[in-house]
């Protein structure tokens, strides 16, 4: 229903409610008339003066409000109708109070609607009055307090339930006020005044008894016990408004710009009691619109309002009234005039709505800021498409899920011959075949594909969730038959062919060798002249070069071609290093710097172990030794081959290398990798069972990866845990990875283990780590694996110029910290605080 609609519809149900209370009234006066008494005339006159009078001062000294745009008045008229009934006979009174209610109304200068609805509401008052007091047994001559009291209680009670019942429904409907409302406003203060204006009545009552002549001067008491209540009654809703303006700037503090206006529209509707709130912003004339039921409506300025009459404009501007955001318009369908303190109000109210859009709108700002920043590290900016990080990022996700749906492939896609067309046609064309490839990838997607441009005219497609590794071709084909047509150029068509690597994902390696692997297919379908290819191991001239890779073993070891980069272990809490983690690496005079992965499972195939493993050891150790002279006793952890343990002379090598660099056995950390079979043998027993019995600290490294943990534990009681990189990595998106952290430490306390979490990267991270119990971890938020001098100059200069550390402390010195339930840290002395523990 339209909003002039439903204010028709209010109308029309108001005036028929106004016009029945006067039909009613007018029947009761019909009634009363004939049954007044006309003898002793001038005893009579004066009785009718004084009870009219007296109505007329009742009605007429009244407590003023307004709720929207329509005033109301709280008078004393059941008060003088209650002492007219005690006096005089009820078809008086009521015929009294009908003149006394006009003459006053017609001095006030009311409406007619109003005028009419004051006299029938009264003379309804006074008949239903009369005939409870009647009907209680009243007389006039009793000298009976009780029998004075009690039926003048029960007709004063009556009287103001027929006055609630009849004024506040009109109320309501002229208003639009809920009933419930009306019915619970300041019913305490209307609880006090009418037991006051009872004993008013009573002591009155008492008072005429002795001479009827005092009647007269009932008025002025009246008059003086309505002042007494209306300073009252004002000092009770001056300190209501403040309350509510307290409440509502309260409410504004949020950062939603959306729902600081809705709670200004709605809160303001309320506060100053309103029609309608208005909220224009200067800002893109964005307005705001409604009322206490809520927002009406919500869009460009201009819109024309459904309120008509009085407007007041308020101004959104600061205390210095040097920024202005828009402005305030407070509407209401009649003439309205704010009070001196309204308009106080209103002022406050402005300038802390000011406020409160000023900050949505940096907060806003800053909002979109942060994630254009975001968008733009993870896209390309010419096509739109995710970039080779975003890429990386998002493959590494899927791979480590532990459990993803279907298979996992890429998709590598290449441009033949684009060189020709930059070169051709200048870069700008260029430019744009490549935005048009971006679009035909982008539609022949699916909706789990994610599409990338990795540089130039390279393209990738991540598929995801393929119910088998063969879906991956057809899929691939699909792909590149999008590019099959030729591309509209500045009217010219020019074809552009592209050739594409397929790769499932690999079993290890994670996300950069599978792009490796779709690199390698790709230019294998370049040299066959095919449109796609699916990489084959047997083809992979990589993995060949692995092999020629072992044949150089032996002139590496003994070149010492093999190096150590050290990767600091801190402390969560105060960011001191507590150790350091060892890292091979190979420094290949033709190849360059190559990864662990490409030449560890050759040197352990190799004769070649034992050497190698004392190399890294010595070079360990070395390290060790070189941080302790320069004043950190730093503990490094070095990791062990399975195969190393199968060697008995094992233990007895590391034992004389900690002799030779004089170290003692507890600053050499062992990591160990979980095998299927590694505690099932005997050999692997008494090597560790050695090793342990020297002082050699034992970790389990990538804990939680492997089937054998638990039972690896009750075989070779180790000293630390290491909480796999990928369990952290998921921690804040996956309840799973996050339940085997709190698992893992709730395992090394129960042990009294050292936990040590791998791969933090990012400070939350960190932050998580710790609340959790962890005590210590690696990643590169502390450091990237780097060579020992560059760590021990790295722990002199220190973190805020605390040597020794490479992060802030979480939390001040001195400062309380509440530590999460079952959290407790280590109970070994200073000399662990040193370990990777």
């Amino acid at each position: 229903m339209a909003p002039q609609d439903r204010q028709t519809g209010t109308d029309r149900q108001l005036r028929l409610l106004v016009g029945l209370v006067v039909v009613v009234a007018g029947l009761a006066g019909a009634v009363a008339a004939p049954r007044v008494p006309l003898h002793g005339l001038p005893d009579t006159a004066v009785v009718w003066a004084a009870l009219v009078s007296l109505v007329a001062v009742g009605f007429t000294v009244k407590v003023r409000i307004r709720i929207r745009a329509t005033h109301h008045n709280i008078a004393w008229t059941e008060t003088a109708i209650m002492i007219a009934l005690a006096v005089a006979p009820m078809p008086t009174v009521v015929l009294a109070t009908g003149a006394g209610v006009a003459i006053a109304a017609a001095l006030a200068r009311l409406t007619p609607v109003k005028a009419l609805f004051g006299v029938g509401k009264n003379m309804l008052v006074a008949t239903v009055a009369g005939l409870v007091l009647h009907a209680s047994g009243w007389q006039t001559n009793t000298g009976d307090v009780l029998d004075v009291v009690g039926p003048i209680a029960t007709a004063y009670l009556a009287a103001v339930v027929v006055d609630e019942v009849i004024t506040l429904p009109v109320i309501a409907l002229a208003t639009g006020t809920r009933l419930s409302a009306l019915f619970r406003g300041d019913w305490d203060l209307r609880l006090g005044g009418g037991l006051a204006r009872l004993l008013v009545i009573i002591g009155t009552v008492f008072i005429i008894r002795i001479d009827n002549r005092l009647l007269l001067a009932v008025p002025l008491l009246v008059l003086s016990l309505h002042l007494a209540y209306s300073t009252r009654f004002r000092a009770r809703t001056e300190q209501q408004a403040w309350q509510r303006l307290a409440r509502t700037t309260d409410a504004l503090n949020v950062v939603d710009l959306d729902k600081v206006l809705t709670t200004a529209v709605t809160q303001a509707a309320e506060l100053f009691s309103a029609d309608e709130v208005e909220i224009e912003l200067r800002d893109g004339g964005h307005t705001v619109r409604g009322g206490a039921g809520g927002v009406t409506y919500d869009g460009p300025a201009g819109q024309p309002t459904t309120v008509d009459g009085t407007v007041v404009p308020a101004a959104l501007e600061g205390h210095d009234r040097a920024v202005d955001v828009g402005v305030l318009r407070l509407r209401f369908r009649g003439p309205v005039r704010l009070s001196e303190r309204e308009q106080y109000t209103l002022r406050t109210f402005a300038s802390a709505l000011c406020t409160a859009v000023r900050n949505a709108q940096a907060y806003a700002e800053l909002a979109r800021v942060a994630d254009e920043h975001a968008y733009a590290a993870t896209h390309d900016p010419l096509t739109g498409l995710a970039n080779r990080r975003h890429l990386l990022e998002q493959g590494t996700e899927q791979l480590s899920a532990r459990h993803a749906d279907g298979v996992t492939a890429l998709v590598l896609i290449d441009l033949n011959h684009f060189k020709e067309v930059n070169d051709t046609l200048g870069h700008a064309a260029g430019d744009q075949v490549l935005v048009q490839v971006a679009d035909r990838l982008r539609g022949a997607a699916q909706g789990s594909d994610l599409v990338a441009r990795l540089g130039g005219d390279e393209f990738a497609v991540l598929l995801r969730g393929l119910p088998a590794p063969a879906v991956a071709a057809h899929r691939a084909e699909t792909l590149l038959g999008a590019l099959h047509e030729p591309f509209d150029l500045d009217g010219m068509r020019i074809s552009v062919e592209a050739s594409g690597g397929i790769a499932a994902a690999p079993a290890s390696g994670g996300m950069p060798e599978l792009l490796r692997r779709a690199d390698v297919a790709m230019y294998q379908a370049k040299r066959a002249g095919q449109r796609t290819s699916t990489y084959a191991p047997n083809r992979d001239t990589a993995d060949l070069g692995r092999l020629a890779l072992g044949g150089e073993l032996p002139r590496a070891v003994a070149d010492q071609e093999f190096t150590v980069n050290f990767q600091p272990i801190v402390d969560l809490g105060t960011g001191e290093v507590t150790a350091a983690e060892a890292l091979a690496r190979w420094h290949h005079p033709v190849h360059g710097v190559i990864d662990p992965l490409r030449f560890l499972e050759a040197v352990e195939r190799s004769g070649l172990l034992p050497a190698f493993a004392e190399a890294i050891l010595d070079q360990a150790l070395l390290a060790a030794g070189s941080w302790r002279d320069a004043g950190f006793d730093v503990p490094v952890a070095v990791n062990v081959s399975p195969r190393s343990l199968l060697d008995a002379r094992f233990p007895g090598s590391v034992l004389a290398r900690l002799r030779a660099h004089d170290l003692p056995p507890d600053r050499l950390v062992l990591e160990l990798t979980e095998t299927l079979t590694l505690s099932q043998l005997d050999v692997v027993d008494r090597v560790l069972s050695r090793l342990r019995d020297e002082g050699v600290r034992l970790a389990l490294d990538d804990f939680g990866t492997g089937y054998s943990s638990l039972s690896l534990l009750s075989r070779i009681p180790v000293h630390e845990l290491k909480i796999d990189r990928s369990f952290v990595t998921e921690m804040e998106t996956s309840a799973e990875a996050a339940a085997v952290i709190r698992s893992t430490l709730d395992l090394g306390r129960s042990l009294d283990l050292a936990v040590v979490a791998e791969g933090v990267e990012r400070e939350p991270q960190r932050r998580a780590l710790w609340e959790l119990g962890c005590a210590a971890g690696q990643g590169h938020l502390f450091g990237r694996p780097m060579p020992a001098g560059t760590l021990l100059a790295a722990l002199q200069r220190g973190s805020g110029g605390s040597p020794g550390s490479l992060a802030a402390p979480l939390h001040d010195a001195g400062a309380v910290i509440r530590l999460a339930p079952g959290r407790r840290q280590n109970g070994r002395g200073r000399t662990d605080r040193h370990l990777p523990a």
